[in-house]
C-alpha cells in the first residue's frame, strides 16, 4: 500500500485498512517484527482514521512486493498452468466459458499462504494441490453443481495453506491432492 503524499489527512478506506493489516501480518510472519510489535501496529491500523494516523504503523515495514498478485483470464477456451510455475500470493482466475486447470503439485511457492480467487461462469475447473497442502474453501460459492473435494486421510499440519474463494456458476470445481 502506497500512502498518498499530497493529502495525508484523507480518510482511509476499508481496502486501505485491510491492506495495512495484511502488510503488518506478513511482516510478522516473515520475522521482520516481534509479536508485541505486531499487536501494537495492528491496534494502530484498526484505530486509524486518516492516512496520517496510519503511516506510523507501517513505518519501517518492508515494502509490498508488486509481484504478489496476478490475474489469469479468458473469455472462452482453456486456462492451464502446470509444472514448476511460480505461484503469486494472490492468484485471480477469471473464465467465462471454458475450462480451468491449475496443477500446483510441482509449483514454486514463495508464500506460506496462497489465495486463489475463482470467477468461473460455465465450464469445469480442476485444481491439483500438493499432497501435504491445507485447503480452505470457506469463501467459495457454487451455483449449479457442488464442489468435489475430499480432505486427505493423513492430513499434515506443515503444508502449504491454499485458500480458494470466489464463485463457480454453471460448472463444477474439483480439488484433489497430488498422489506424490
Amino acid at each position: 500500500m502506497t500512502l498518498p503524499q499530497e493529502n495525508p489527512a484523507r480518510p482511509i478506506s476499508e481496502d486501505d485498512r485491510d491492506s495495512a493489516v495484511q502488510r503488518v501480518q506478513e511482516a510478522y510472519a516473515e520475522g521482520h517484527i516481534s509479536h508485541e510489535d505486531m499487536d501494537g501496529r495492528l491496534q494502530q491500523v484498526l484505530s486509524a482514521r486518516t492516512h496520517r494516523e496510519l503511516a506510523p504503523a507501517l513505518a519501517s515495514l518492508p515494502e509490498e512486493d508488486a509481484g504478489t498478485s496476478s490475474t489469469i483470464g479468458a473469455l472462452g477456451g482453456r486456462i492451464k498452468r502446470s509444472g514448476a510455475w511460480k505461484v503469486p500470493r494472490t492468484l485471480k482466475v477469471e473464465s467465462a466459458f471454458g475450462s480451468v486447470r491449475l496443477d500446483l503439485s510441482r509449483a514454486v511457492f514463495e508464500h506460506s499462504t496462497v489465495d486463489i480467487e475463482l470467477q468461473v461462469g460455465t465450464g469445469r475447473a480442476k485444481i491439483t494441490v500438493p499432497r501435504d497442502a491445507i485447503v480452505d474453501v470457506e469463501g467459495l460459492h457454487t451455483g449449479w453443481k457442488d464442489l468435489r473435494y475430499k480432505t486427505p486421510r493423513h492430513s499434515g499440519t506443515g503444508g502449504q495453506r491454499i485458500r480458494i474463494s470466489g464463485t463457480v456458476g454453471f460448472g463444477r470445481l474439483k480439488i484433489r491432492h497430488a498422489r506424490r
